[in-house]
């Protein structure tokens, strides 16, 4: 059997480790073993998803929690390196762009472990942001790179990687989202809110640019309490987001505004629920840009810049910012906002795709050492 280590660290990781788990469970060949690090350790963050994805519990927890940059990066190295020492794997996935992404495929890389990158290649072309580093880092030392798009491959190679590196195997977390689609249905989570479905704005906030600072956070604000008199808002919030909302006393605009609802984290089926029943999406992060291309949903990203330029050439994000949100949104509610179309291999079948990767590259490894 391959002994596989799955890294997962933060809420995205595990929407993309679920297919890929199960895919390689349901092979004769592969055994694929989970490691949870512990980045999110929050119940809503981390415990539901799996349960959500039908993920069995981690085979190793290394409880690494919150901290600064350099503590969750070395700790994380410290942990895995004693697990890797001990019940040595075959490969290493590593997944996304979090401190644990880059920790992971360095401990494998200095163990002569080969790694692979699930989402490799995708660029922001922003070193202030952490992930970014992260995605240098990993994509540079990692053995093989699982892109989802093109412009992925072209930048991988841009940067010197060689083209036998690099697999495309399409968007994983679309295979999420399919494999949990009839549940993701049935949850009707806006009409448990007293939402009309297509009917309102879905809101999430978590970036340090967006969240950490009164001047950022503040306009912001201001810009969804006003987009709030147009449609009703449902703003979940990031425990990032909740801890700026409280610190500049923001907190109680929010939750007393008339046509907001805000809610905590919620479990993925649920959370994906309100996603899939949303007139427009407001939010920062990574995932969602991808997930409202493939659905058709109307994206409004508040961001400079996005590691996933192919949601705005191709799908229907935008990018913009809290002075233009307005404007933007009534584009939206006029009818006036871009179809988009899915990129390709955004289909449901990218984990198949990853284990025929896979399974060849680990034939081919086993040759090179007899």
């Amino acid at each position: 059997m391959v002994n596989i280590h799955l890294i997962a660290a933060a809420r995205p990781n595990f929407m993309k480790i679920a297919p890929l788990f199960h895919a390689l469970n349901a092979t004769d060949w592969a055994n694929p073993v989970l490691v949870h690090t512990g980045q999110h350790y929050d119940h809503n963050m981390s415990d539901a998803i799996l349960e959500d994805l039908g993920v069995p519990k981690p085979d190793f927890h290394l409880g690494v929690g919150s901290g600064s940059h350099a503590e969750q990066t070395g700790s994380v190295m410290i942990a895995y390196e004693k697990i890797c020492m001990k019940h040595r794997p075959d490969w290493i996935v590593v997944v996304g762009d979090v401190n644990s992404t880059a920790a992971c495929a360095m401990v494998g890389a200095k163990l002569w472990i080969p790694v692979i990158h699930l989402e490799a290649g995708l660029r922001s072309r922003d070193r202030r942001m952490p992930e970014e580093i992260n995605r240098l880092v990993t994509d540079a030392i990692a053995d093989v790179l699982w892109t989802p798009s093109a412009d992925a491959d072209e930048n991988l190679i841009s940067e010197g990687i060689h083209e036998d590196q690099i697999d495309r195997i399409g968007n994983i977390m679309i295979d999420s989202f399919e494999m949990l689609r009839e549940n993701i249905e049935q949850a009707r989570a806006a009409s448990k809110l007293a939402l009309d479905p297509g009917n309102y704005a879905l809101v999430t906030l978590h970036r340090p640019s967006n969240v950490d600072t009164l001047g950022s956070l503040r306009p912001i604000v201001d810009a969804l309490l006003t987009a709030s008199s147009e449609l009703p808002i449902v703003f979940v919030a990031h425990p990032r987001t909740i801890k700026g909302l409280e610190k500049f006393s923001m907190k109680h605009e929010i939750e007393e505004a008339a046509n907001v609802t805000l809610l905590e984290p919620v479990p993925y089926v649920r959370f994906m629920s309100l996603v899939t029943t949303a007139k427009v999406v407001i939010t920062d992060s990574g995932g969602l840009q991808e997930e409202t291309t493939y659905l058709g949903i109307p994206c409004l990203t508040l961001r400079e810049n996005t590691e996933r330029p192919v949601t705005v050439l191709l799908g229907t994000n935008e990018l913009i910012d809290a002075g233009s949100l307005a404007k933007n949104l009534q584009s939206v509610l006029a009818g006036n906002w871009k179809k988009g179309k899915c990129p390709p291999l955004w289909d449901g079948h990218t984990a198949d795709r990853a284990v025929e990767s896979l399974k060849r590259r680990s034939t081919a490894l086993q040759l090179s050492r007899k």
